[in-house]
């Protein structure tokens, strides 16, 4: 058994792992920005809220007790 030959492939196979979970990474990462992306602009299409609601002067005054 040629022990070099087994060394040189653990070694490429380590390498070869290494530039794989580096891939993995990058994907990973392109991911979550996008995701970043359209949680943004899901964000930006909702509809700023008024700051004086539509509601007749007399609600809202009184709070009813009776149990």
């Amino acid at each position: 058994m040629d022990l070099a030959a087994v060394a040189n492939g653990s070694q490429n196979n380590i390498s070869d792992s290494g530039v794989s979970q580096s891939v993995a990474v990058d994907v990973l990462n392109k991911a979550i920005n996008i995701d970043q992306t359209n949680a943004n602009a899901l964000l930006q299409a909702i509809p700023q809220a008024s700051t004086v609601p539509n509601l007749p002067a007399n609600l809202g005054k009184n709070v009813n007790t009776v149990a």
